[in-house]
């Protein structure tokens, strides 16, 4: 789309630089991100971490519920192409309105208690990848990462360890973790 869309010719070459570097990062930290934030939630939730070894039909649900549980892209921020009356607040064309994903994914109108980690839930699809127009172009890849690491590591490792808190990075915008000390015993 990059190379042969109209739309990328409109691009300055600092947009066009921008939009690489998004699109070759953003699927690197997400991922990332939701695989460490997901085995910590997990390592603090042992009762669904041995429902997830005893049946591996759960990696799908439990792979969406890590997306939903951590969302790694904290929110964005968007301009409003045209006035409108949401939930009685009046938005402004031009206004710039930031959208919280990880308030979204904890939605009590829309998850039944949204507090709580399950991962055989089977509600509404979370927020993680966006919606709309910007939905994340790598969803669908990222889903097939994370499903298969998982199936992986379960086949491989009947123990993986989390050996303390996680150092998480500092940023209002990335849910992410610097490191997590983990043991994978064969």
């Amino acid at each position: 789309m990059l190379v042969h869309g109209a739309e990328s010719r409109q691009l300055t070459p600092l947009d066009y630089v921008s939009t690489m570097a998004l699109l070759t990062i953003s699927g690197n930290d997400t991922t990332r991100n939701t695989i460490t934030g997901g085995l910590y939630v997990l390592s603090q939730n042992p009762a669904q971490f041995a429902r997830l070894r005893a049946d591996r039909s759960l990696i799908k649900t439990a792979v969406s519920e890590r997306l939903r549980w951590v969302t790694p892209v904290l929110h964005i921020r968007r301009t409003a192409k045209r006035g409108i009356l949401f939930q009685g607040k009046q938005i402004r064309e031009g206004d710039r309105v930031v959208l919280w994903y990880v308030s979204g994914n904890r939605d009590e109108s829309v998850y039944s208690a949204p507090k709580t980690f399950r991962i055989d839930r089977n509600e509404r699809r979370h927020l993680s990848f966006g919606s709309g127009i910007h939905f994340c172009v790598g969803a669908r890849l990222a889903e097939m990462q994370l499903q298969i690491l998982w199936e992986e590591l379960l086949n491989r490792f009947p123990l993986i360890e989390v050996l303390g808190p996680p150092l998480r990075l500092r940023s209002n915008f990335i849910h992410g973790i610097k490191s997590l000390s983990v043991r994978l015993c064969v």
